[in-house]
Parts: C-alpha cells; structure tokens; sequence
C-alpha cells in the first residue's frame, strides 16, 4: 500500500530521516512509534504532502484515498449526523445529483446508491459516532454546540465512516475517554483497509495492530506483530547486537596483540601486515542505544493517617443549589486503595475528583475526611492553564520560595528536566515535558491522595512505565481516571463507575468493563435511515414529473436502453443475494448443531441481506414500471 525508499527530510535545523525505506502491506494496521519528538508526526505530513522531501521517495497507488484526522471539525450550523454523512463524498454528490438528474439519469443514479449500499449509510454513521459518545439527541445538535475536544471526535468519527485506503491516525485516544477508546480498539480491529497509528497506548498497539513501524536514529524498521513482539523482537537485536560485538571486539584484541608482538620482527613482516589491513576493514558493529527515561519522583506520605481517609454517606454533590450532579454517594477510601474511575464524559468523574481534592463541598449528606490529609491533584486543564512565558525555574522557585537555587535545580533535575531545559520557557517545552513537570510538582509534597486525570496524554510509552514504576512504589492512595487501559489495569487493584447520577463499585475487571461498553455500544438504536427519507419524497414528487413530461414531450423521460440496463443490474442483485440468504440459512442450520454462538452473527448477516434484497426488488419495481411507460 504505501511505499517509501531512501527518504531523507532535514527542516528547522534538525535530521528527521535519512534514507529510510519501507513498504507497508495493503491491510495491515501499523502502529508508528518511537520517542517523543524523533519525527512521527513529521513522516504523516510527509505522507500526506503537507511536508515535501527531494523526490518522489513515498509512492501510494494513483486511485488510494487517504484520510486523517488532523484537526478538530469547523463549528458549522450543520447537524452532527449530516457532518458524518457528508463525509462519503460519493454518496453525497450523488444525492445531489437526484435533486436536478435528469429523468434519463435518475435510474443509473439509483443503481449505483444500490451498489454502494448508501441506504446503510445513516445508520452506520450513527453507529460511529454512538460508539464515540453521541447519543441520537445529540447527533442532532449542530456542530456549533460542541466543544472543540468534541468536535475532534467527529472529525474521528467522519474518517472511520469515509473509509479511506489509507487511514492515519496520530494519537487518536488523546481526546477520547476510556469507553470511546475501548470503543475505537474494537473498531480498528475490523478496518476494512490500511491503518497507520501514532499511538502511546500499549494495549491499543498490541489488540489492533498487525506490525510495528519503529522510528529511530532516523531511519525505520518495520516488524511483524503487535508491541509485546515487537519489544521482545527489538530485545533478541539488540542482544545479538552485543554479541556480536564482544566476538567482533575479541577478535579486534587477538589481531592487535598479533600486531603489536610481530611487526618488527622481519620473519613475521607480511603476516603482520595483513592483520593489520583486517583491522583496517573491520566495520564496527552497529548496538542499540537506549535512551535514559528519567524516573518520575512521586514521595510517599511520612505517616500513614487512620483509616479510612474518606467516608462518604448519602452526599449529593453539584455546582448550583438543588440541582446535584452526583447523589446519593456511599464510599470509603483507605490509605491503600488504587481505585480506578471508570465512566463516560459528562458522568461526573470531574466532579468527583474535585470534590475529593476539596475543591467542592456536599450539598447534602455527609463527606467525613482526615483534616491533616494532603491531595496531590493532577488533571489536564493544569497544562492548558499554564503561562508559556513562565519557566520550570521560576515555577520551582514559587513552590520553593525558601530553598537555595542549588536545590531547586536538583529537584528539576529529578523531575527529568536537564540544565538547559530549565530556563526555557513552558511555550517550548514539549508537552511530555509540561506533563513530567506538572505531574511531579503534585505530588512533590508527599500527598496521601494522589488524583491523576488523564496523566498520561502526553507521554510516550517508555515515561508511561516509567510513571506505573513510580505508582507501584507510592504508598498512598490513588484515584485513577485514564483511557490507557494498560495503566489502568496494572495500577488500579479497585474500580468505580461514575453512571445514572452517581458513583457505585464496578463488580468486574477491565476485560468485563470493556465487554460492558462495546454491548451498550451495540445496543443503541440507530436513527431511521435517511435515505429512505430522501427516496420517499422522490416517488412522491415522480408521478408530477413523469405527468409533465408526458405532457411536454415524451422522449425527454429516461431512454429504453438505460431503464433496461437498471432492471437487469436490478435483477442480478436480487439473483445474488436471494443465494446469500440461501447460503446463510444452511450455515445457520449447521451452526445450530456445531457452532451456536456463531448465531448471533449469522441471524445479522440474514437480516442485512434482506434488507438489501428489498432494496433491491424496490429498484426492479421502478424500473419496469418506467420502462413499461416509454415502451
């Protein structure tokens, strides 16, 4: 599918690639990955043509259709589910066309909304963005409504359903919540064509992908299997590597002490010298070097508090006098809990945490809380907020105001920020850094809570184990809201569920918790199909038109030659899927027997193919009847 040969790109002053070469295979779903900062987003952009190198070193084939999602959707007046639809460019022209077709072109027109299945269209796009997050009221809502985190899944939602041959997605979780990225896992798994994923999220790398595409030392290497085999594979390189250097380095001694014991000794001239030419042409075996992750410092409390540190009886909690968000909370939380805060956007789990970082009161009931009891607050809003004029040093020094500079330097150092980072300012950092800062700042006064939202959106894979290393060693408590289902599952040993108006215990782990989302998913309702909508008012305006044109002049009605062409297109389709449902039948006769859960599958595929035969008969129906007339 798409193939890059000896690609070099400088720009900025700095080496991206060079001569790098690979060929991804047609269906494959590739997850793109490396350190932050090495070029990941700049090869999509090479990719794309946005970014131009020498020459013609990435090739695609002349008919491929690439998608991505780079930008979040303009706030148009336009209806979420229309935005969606108006994504499958063809379907749309072609429902344009039927408004002022003429009669000649209206069966060829139908014919081909037939083929591509544009019927189903309403409802798959409902189906995407259900699983997004967007119930059938909001579908509804003009893009206008929306914030731009919200506009950005549309413009996801709007890729997927486009179905390009070549989809690049560059961290597509980061403005999802945990049951959206469950949801897109799913979904990506079932691409129909070529995926290319800038991801940090391990768990997504290893349930979708089928290779990994490994950027670094500005060249690319790609592997077969997901990230659990790429790391063991890179592993087993890197081990021959160092082998083969230690023969290569022994060999270089054995040669050199030949050298130096013989070389001025005339009866041993020429041997010499000819050891000393191998020396010369022995090319130094190439090692992986690894990059040093700098380890996050999050401090355990000195002295453990009493349990529990938070008992909550009967609280309603909100933002205006009598109109709760959460009710009726009944929880405790101990000094060891690791609860993980599972829920959809807009459940509540904001509210939550912030009414257990003291930021919001009860409205009613009771919320019993140690009084010396510290919260380390982590959340995304904290990186947008910050000035980019401001610098990590003069940030230290506000939360340090009585240190000497020598310590508030070492503690930047800790927190993975170098001497040159230092005085740069917060609007140059990258946002892993901002993140690495922030997250060790929260945590610097040794908290027995630790709050993290989403801690993880701007780190890449190695810093994400980096910072589970540090959760692992804190002895505190923590509550965890994150879509990295990896981070999730290592750390939360306790989850909650932030639904209905309140939060409850979740009686499950993340492999039921994911199953529970995608069945929800599943079980929404599609919106009635649009096109038949738009069907329903053509045969109702048809007799008019048909009575007019008579009227006028009776070859300007579609010709005898098209109309026969649409009833035998027609007639193959019900032909062909008449067998289908045939078929489907006696594998569902045989899957009763051997095979009862493949059932479920069947009984949609039969439902579908009738569908489409009715559609079908439909299109037959009106096209004999049209020929019928000018015959």
């Amino acid at each position: 599918m798409l193939q890059i040969t000896d690609l070099t790109f400088n720009a900025w002053g700095r080496k991206f690639l060079v001569d790098a070469s690979v060929s991804l295979p047609p269906g494959s779903k590739v997850g793109l990955v490396g350190r932050n900062g090495i070029g990941k987003s700049t090869l999509f952009k090479l990719i794309l043509g946005e970014l131009h190198a020498a020459g013609d070193e990435i090739s695609l084939p002349k008919t491929a259709r690439i998608g991505s999602v780079d930008q979040e959707h303009p706030a148009t007046p336009v209806s979420v589910i229309d935005t969606i639809l108006e994504a499958d460019v063809e379907r749309h022209t072609l429902l344009g066309r039927l408004e002022t077709a003429e009669p000649e072109e209206m069966g060829e027109i139908w014919s081909r909304l037939i083929e591509i299945d544009a019927d189903a269209a309403p409802a798959r796009a409902a189906e995407i963005l259900v699983g997004l997050g967007f119930d059938q009221e909001n579908q509804a809502r003009p893009m206008s409504e929306f914030s731009g985190g919200w506009r950005m899944r549309v413009a996801l939602a709007a890729a997927l359903f486009a179905e390009p041959d070549m989809l690049l997605l560059d961290e597509p979780t980061n403005y999802l919540d945990l049951e959206g990225a469950l949801w897109l896992e799913a979904r990506l798994k079932k691409y129909p064509h070529t995926a290319l994923i800038i991801s940090h999220d391990r768990e997504m790398l290893n349930e979708v992908c089928t290779h990994i595409l490994h950027l670094a030392n500005h060249t690319l290497t790609l592997y077969t299997g997901n990230y659990d085999a790429f790391e063991k594979a890179r592993a087993e390189k890197a081990r021959l590597q160092l082998s083969a250097k230690a023969k290569q380095d022994a060999e270089r001694a054995h040669l050199q002490a030949f050298v130096d014991r013989f070389k001025a000794k005339a009866s041993k001239a020429a041997q010499a010298q000819s050891r000393m030419k191998r020396l010369e042409k022995m090319q130094p075996v190439a090692t992986t070097i690894e990059e040093r992750v700098a380890p996050f410092t999050l401090p355990s409390p000195p002295r453990p508090l009493a349990p529990p540190l938070i008992r909550l009886e009967r609280a309603n909690v909100g933002y205006e006098p009598g109109k709760p968000i959460l009710r009726n909370l009944n929880l405790r939380m101990d000094l060891d809990d690791r609860i993980g805060l599972l829920g959809v956007n807009g459940a509540g789990k904001s509210t939550f945490a912030k009414m257990i970082a003291g930021a919001l009161d009860v409205s009613e009931g009771e919320l019993h809380r140690d009084r010396k009891m510290r919260v380390g607050w982590f959340h995304q809003h904290q990186i947008e907020a910050m000035d980019p004029t401001d610098t990590p040093l003069e940030i230290i020094r506000r939360a340090m105001p009585d240190a000497p500079e020598s310590a508030r330097r070492s503690k930047l150092a800790q927190f993975g920020l170098g001497y040159e980072k230092q005085e740069t300012t917060v609007d140059s950092l990258s946002g892993g850094e901002r993140a690495r800062l922030l997250l060790n700042m929260v945590a610097m006064d040794a908290p027995h809570v630790l709050i993290l939202d989403e801690p993880t959106n701007h780190l890449d894979i190695d810093s994400r184990r980096a910072l589970l290393d540090a959760l692992n060693d804190y002895n505190g408590a923590v509550i965890l809201i994150t879509h990295d289902r990896s981070l999730m599952e290592m750390v939360a040993d306790r989850l909650w569920l932030a639904a209905d108006g309140t939060v409850k215990p979740f009686d499950g782990d993340m492999d039921d918790y994911a199953k529970f989302v995608l069945d929800r998913a599943k079980q929404a309702i599609a919106k009635p199909s649009q096109i038949k909508k738009e069907e329903a008012k053509a045969d109702s305006s048809a007799p008019a038109q048909n009575n007019k044109n008579r009227k006028n002049d009776k070859k300007s009605g579609p010709s005898p030659s098209t109309l026969r062409h649409a009833v035998k297109k027609a007639e193959e389709t019900m032909t062909r899927l008449t067998a289908e449902i045939a078929r489907i039948d006696d594998d569902m006769a045989t899957a009763s027997v051997s095979n009862p859960k493949a059932l479920e599958g069947l009984t949609r595929a039969r439902a579908k193919t009738e569908a489409d035969l009715a559609a079908a008969e439909a299109a037959w129906v009106a096209a004999e009847e049209a020929l019928a007339e000018v015959a």
